[in-house]
């Protein structure tokens, strides 16, 4: 069996008993597909040995960072694991391979200052300026991934209740509270928001002007226009809005199992970096201000 054989009914693995979101396995099948396109695996799934898994990572050292390093072992881990569960190998090859020893990672994040910049930025008058206001209350004031921005439905928005319905990794469901701006929002936002083009769309809450659901991609766009208008130089992107929610949450006091459970974190390590992010501010606060810098 070629490897492209196999990643096809690897990626039906991934869908339907891991239950990974589309994204997730296009990025698992990309990066094995990457691998196998290489010399030193070439298309002989059953024969690649950890000399070659080494021979690869070692080829490929130059070109990826120490997440990206990790982030491919992990899915050629993935892949060859399934590989000895489906009866195709004795032993997976990443067996024994230690992943890059990662430093801790802390994102980027908006004071609130910057994030009301960004709001006000929106040109309400503007064909769309309504929709992108109520897209960055939303990605904001309940720290949605983007993903689930753009799969949001109407029949998901609880505005009366203040809450939202999401469908997060995993097919996993939880329950978002809607703060009042970003509940008036999207009041605005469903006052003015054209026909759907399609019975697919009619659902769907974001719509763009072909009136069909909104790209990743176009959220991306739409946020970094919106940064550059209201003058903040960060590099961020649609999921600096949740990672900027979490922490000004927990910087005013929030109880980081309730965090836990509104960003939909499988475990609560996963939430624990916003205390960092906290401390490495006031951190920076301290030295700058200290009598011995």
């Amino acid at each position: 069996m070629t490897a492209e054989g196999l990643l096809k009914d690897y990626s039906f693995y991934l869908r339907l008993e891991r239950s990974m979101s589309p994204n997730t396995v296009a990025s698992y099948v990309s990066d094995v597909r990457e691998a196998f396109s290489h010399p030193a695996f070439g298309d002989d799934p059953v024969g690649v040995t950890t000399e070659d898994v080494l021979s690869y990572l070692g080829a490929r050292g130059d070109t990826l960072s120490k997440r990206s390093q990790s982030r491919v072992l992990s899915a050629l881990r993935s892949f060859f694991d399934w590989m000895v569960a489906e009866g195709w190998r004795g032993e997976n090859p990443c067996d024994g391979i230690a992943s890059p020893k990662l430093g801790r990672y802390l994102p980027a994040v908006l004071s609130v200052e910057e994030v009301d910049a960004i709001m006000n930025s929106v040109d309400l008058s503007a064909p769309g300026g309504v929709r992108d206001r109520a897209i960055l209350e939303v990605l904001y004031g309940c720290g949605l991934r983007v993903s689930e921005v753009v799969g949001l439905h109407i029949s998901d928005v609880f505005l009366q209740d203040g809450f939202v319905r999401v469908i997060g990794k995993g097919n996993k469901q939880r329950l978002v509270p809607l703060g009042e701006m970003a509940s008036s929002a999207v009041k605005e936002y469903l006052f003015i928001r054209g026909e759907a083009a399609d019975t697919a769309s009619e659902d769907i809450l974001f719509l763009n002007r072909f009136g069909r659901a909104l790209t990743r991609v176009s959220v991306f766009n739409m946020v970094k226009k919106q940064a550059l208008l209201a003058g903040v130089t960060k590099e961020i992107s649609p999921h600096t809005f949740r990672h900027s929610f979490a922490t000004h949450l927990i910087e005013n006091g929030a109880d980081l199992r309730v965090v836990q459970e509104m960003l939909g974190h499988e475990s609560i390590l996963t939430t624990e970096i916003y205390t960092h992010i906290d401390t490495s501010t006031w951190q920076s606060s301290i030295l700058s201000h200290h009598p011995r810098r």
